[in-house]
């Protein structure tokens, strides 16, 4: 997982924003990129944003909705929606092992998984693949 150092690479702030849920720690609002679609997908582009390193994580905007992308390895992504499952917010904030909806507090893993609610559905992953510096997201 993604060291409070790491976390400040993807995020604005490390400690600081909000919401805290129920069980408490802050959250930090995640860096926003935008996506090209085209030919039904999504592109972004990594350099000189937080997806450039392991550990990285940005919110990632385009027309054909709204992504969380976690980058888990030099060659991998981890690409889930961005909108929560409880009420439809969108996922604004990060700690470094969670994503953090600021309405509600519902918190889910990395990977998209509920790990406190009051959601209860998990976000939708996509399949995605890398190269030459590009994340091509299948929408």
């Amino acid at each position: 997982m993604a060291s409070c150092a790491t976390l400040a690479t993807m995020v604005t702030a490390c400690g600081e924003g909000s919401p805290t849920g129920p069980s408490g720690g802050s959250a930090a609002d995640l860096n926003v990129i935008q996506g090209q679609f085209a030919n039904a997908r999504v592109q972004v582009t990594t350099a000189g944003t937080p997806l450039a390193t392991v550990g990285g994580a940005a919110r990632v905007e385009s027309n054909a909705g709204l992504f969380l992308v976690s980058r888990t390895s030099d060659t991998t992504f981890t690409v889930i929606a961005g909108d929560c499952t409880h009420e439809g917010c969108t996922i604004t904030g990060a700690t470094a092992s969670q994503y953090v909806c600021p309405c509600h507090g519902s918190r889910y893993s990395l990977t998209g998984q509920v790990q406190e609610g009051p959601a209860r559905a998990n976000l939708r992953q996509y399949a995605n693949t890398f190269a030459d510096g590009v994340v091509s997201i299948a929408v």
